[in-house]
């Protein structure tokens, strides 16, 4: 037992899938609460005071009582301090940028003073902090002690940025979420996985497994992509690549002021320097964009009047459009540039330096785009306007101003036809133009840059007008109808899984799917043994998951595995339960009867699709109890077809596979309600109970009686191995 009234961590878990607790990843925590358990919150002085207001946010937790407030009601009646805990750091996540909402908290034995707690997070290294900073906070407010709350915050927040997706790829992830298209984080970064095995098409932020490495290279040569998209009769300014301030005034003059300068190989604006129309500037101008680039070949072009919009292209249509505004500042006669920035441009609750912000912070002391535009009007970032004279920061930046609807069908036309011909998948198509609703033509407009890998933000956040769920198309360009999904089997129990999971493998090999293997025996993919040194069960099932080639898996799960890592899947179309016994060797999970075994194993029910089937052993009355959670279909087998569950299941009209037995030629029947629509030997060298449920498998997956009778013939119990 801890010290008098102390909240001890015993035991750290990161269940990384669907588990005992809920389909999702969480933190499981095993806490001794000590000398606490005799102290509900009712029963600690002020608790109840200085917990809500460090921590105001709880309002809205609504607790096991169902509604706004609920979890205020019970701390404020009497809870125990590991459901105070659970609820502080969900509380410390939501305040870190991270929303989270489910808990749980269950006491192991009766006034022991041990709990389980689980928590949901989406990243583990941010929950595990978020543990120890609330078990912190908790203790403090328990023991009437300060704490630094804006400190704990502001770290939680720096992992939150630093360790989850970007805006731009969560918003594509949670896209697949809505069409439940499961995804698997590959790097640090944003490089992700939509779908499983041959299924899966993989993102990087805006770029996708689709986008061509060409059509990259194309686009990065803003000269090339002039060319190209000029020869097809989209509007472009007139333009000349140069490679010295001399060579670049000379062209300004031949093209006509004003002009623009940019980067030949430049991204995202920088080191672009508009309206120039003085030897000066140009050569000032040059300097800035070959300094911004790759190269020091820069583009002068011709200045169009309007406003620069920036369109987002995906597949073959325009799905958002935002627009540019220029940026001034007003004197008052006392206060720098730079003074003037902070108070009248960075206040604005839009701009931050990360990418949870639709705008940037300006800086007129390092940007080199506004120090030669200050430059140009006499000024530097110390120079202090007089009152009332505004000063043009930044012409024709921060396109943050979603006009979607505005824009006119022959200039989307224009940018999803300039995006086909560079290549693009994904493209944003920078053009600039007086009046977006009205033609190209008729503005003399033209379209400035063709971009990949474009930024999302301004059209997931504008910073005025309609927000647009760039997401959703996205997603809907790289799956279509399809789900993203492959068949897969998962099978838990204590008896006969091993061999279950073998011949519904073979079976699902036979029928022409290059089917993945995670069992007892190995790592197999079409019969072929993969090493699997070093990996655990649930990233031996991952890796059949990131397999291209793997096209169904079958997965064999044992109770240790979901109690300690969670199901590798999201999601199954058959979910196998053999039986509930033998829980001998689970005693280090508190897991010491049937029931507790049941809640564990019934997870692989949980996770069928509602279109999949759960297969259930109709011998084992705890099994049979596991029908009512399936939400999808139920097939019963069994050794005998007078067993309860089958008798009922048939009377029903369901489907059922049995043995009969008929002396010396037993057999599987195959059965609709009465109707029997197949019969298979039973073959003596396996247990028939792995044999029927892997037939009520396999027929779940559609497959004929023909075909699963051609695969007991043809199935060895004891394959040779074959590595490669």
């Amino acid at each position: 037992m801890t010290k008098k009234k102390d909240i001890e961590v015993q035991r750290v878990t990161y269940l990384r899938g669907p588990n005992i607790w809920t389909y999702r990843p969480v933190v499981e925590a095993w806490l001794d609460i000590g000398e606490l358990e005799n102290f509900p919150s009712n029963l600690l002085p002020g608790l109840y005071e200085r917990l809500t207001a460090i921590l105001p946010g709880l309002i809205v937790h609504r607790c096991g009582v169902g509604e706004h407030g609920g979890f205020l009601e019970r701390l404020r009646d009497g809870t125990y301090a590991g459901h105070i805990l659970e609820h502080v750091v969900l509380e410390l996540q939501n305040l870190a940028g991270m929303k989270t909402g489910f808990g749980k908290t269950r006491e192991i034995g009766e006034n022991t003073g041990l709990y389980k707690m689980a928590f949901r997070t989406r990243q583990e290294e941010v929950g595990r902090a978020a543990l120890a900073a609330g078990r912190d906070l908790l203790m403090a407010m328990i023991e009437d002690r300060p704490y630094d709350l804006a400190a704990t915050v502001a770290q939680l927040t720096d992992m939150v940025e630093s360790l989850c997706l970007g805006p731009s790829t969560g918003n594509i992830v949670d896209a697949a979420g809505v069409r439940k298209i499961p995804f698997i984080r590959l790097t640090d970064g944003n490089l992700v996985q939509l779908g499983h095995g041959a299924a899966q098409r993989r993102i990087w932020t805006a770029e996708t497994e689709q986008t061509s490495a060409i059509a990259e290279g194309i686009a990065s040569d803003k000269d090339l992509t002039k060319t190209l998209v000029s020869s097809c009769g989209v509007p472009v300014p007139e333009g000349q690549l140069v490679k010295s301030a001399e060579e670049a005034w000379e062209a300004a003059q031949d093209i006509g002021l004003p002009v623009v300068l940019k980067p030949y190989d430049g991204n995202h604006g920088r080191g672009v320097s508009l309206n120039l129309s003085t030897e000066a500037d140009v050569a000032a101008a040059y300097a800035l964009a070959a300094v911004e680039g790759d190269s020091s070949s820069v583009i002068v072009e011709r200045f169009i009047v309007g406003e620069e919009h920036r369109l987002l292209v995906v597949g073959k249509r325009m799905v958002a459009a935002a627009a540019g505004e220029s940026l001034w500042v007003t004197g008052d006669g006392k206060a720098s540039v730079l003074e003037l920035c902070n108070t009248q441009i960075n206040t604005d609750p839009r701009r931050g330096d990360t990418e949870e912000f639709p705008l940037g912070l300006v800086t007129p002391d390092t940007s080199g785009e506004i120090v030669l535009e200050l430059k140009r009007q006499g000024m530097t970032h110390d120079s202090v306007p007089a009152e009332g004279q505004k000063v043009l920061i930044q012409p024709n930046g921060n396109v943050a101003i979603d006009v979607t609807d505005k824009v006119h069908p022959q200039v989307a036309a224009m940018a999803t036809l300039a995006a086909r011909i560079v290549g693009l998948d994904i493209a944003g198509i920078d053009l600039v133009t007086s009046d977006i609703s009205r033609p190209l033509e008729e503005t003399g407009g033209a379209i400035i840059e063709v971009n990949a890998s474009p930024g999302l933000l301004a059209h997931l956040k504008p910073a005025e007008g309609e927000p647009r769920n760039v997401g959703e198309a996205i997603v809907d360009h790289l799956f279509g109808d399809a789900t993203g999904r492959m068949p897969i089997v998962g099978i838990t129990g204590k008896h006969g899984t091993t061999m279950t999971a073998r011949l519904v493998a073979w079976l699902l090999q036979i029928s022409g799917k290059k089917t993945g293997l995670t069992c007892a025996d190995g790592l197999f993919v079409n019969g072929r043994l993969l090493p699997r040194d070093g990996f655990s069960d649930w990233e031996t099932g991952e890796r059949l998951l990131l397999n291209k080639n793997v096209e169904a898996g079958v997965f064999e799960n044992s109770a240790r595995m979901i109690l300690s890592e969670g199901l590798a899947y999201d999601k199954c179309a058959v979910g196998v339960v053999t039986d509930v016994s033998d829980f001998a060797d689970l005693n280090d999970f508190h897991i010491d009867s049937e029931n507790k075994l049941y809640n564990v194993l019934r997870t692989q029910v949980d996770v069928v699709l509602p279109d999949g089937v759960a297969v259930l052993n109709a011998a084992d009355p705890q099994v049979v109890e596991m029908a009512d959670l399936c939400d999808g279909e139920v097939i019963f087998y069994g050794v005998d077809e007078h067993l309860p569950a089958i008798a009922a299941h048939r009377q029903d009209n369901q489907r059922v596979v049995f043995e009969r037995k008929d002396g010396v030629n037993n057999s599987i029947v195959m059965a609709i309600g009465h109707e029997e629509v197949g019969t298979l030997p039973l073959s003596p060298l396996v247990p028939p109970e792995a044999v029927l449920a892997a037939i009520a498998a396999g027929w779940a997956l559609g497959l004929t009686p023909d075909l699963i009778g051609a695969g007991l013939r043809t199935w060895e119990a004891s394959p040779k191995r074959v590595h490669h």
